[in-house]
């Protein structure tokens, strides 16, 4: 499984490991991934998702799921994210 977010597309990064002595060994840093749970009150469903802590913190900020990938550009979304999004937007567009 792909160590990325579904939401934001946060993925792995490299760098160093650097010594006392100054010595350089490269390293990877992993995103904090988690599997969640969240509401889409537009499509009546749970949608299961790989998120980032950061990702989690920040749909909440925006008052949940739908709220917060509907202010969101899609430029910043990953692929997953962006479907979801337009699930979202059909359902919006049939109910209201």
């Amino acid at each position: 499984m792909a160590k990325r977010c579904q939401i934001t597309g946060k993925t792995v990064m490299s760098g160093n490991n650097v010594s006392h002595a100054n010595n350089k060994t490269r390293r990877r840093f992993l995103p904090n991934l988690q599997q969640a749970t969240m509401h889409s009150e537009a499509l009546g469903r749970r949608v299961s998702l790989r998120l980032s802590t950061s990702a989690m913190r920040t749909i909440e900020k925006h008052g949940g799921l739908d709220a917060f990938l509907m202010q969101a550009r899609n430029a910043e979304l990953a692929d997953e994210a962006r479907q979801l999004k337009r699930e979202i937007k059909a359902a919006q567009g049939t109910a209201g």
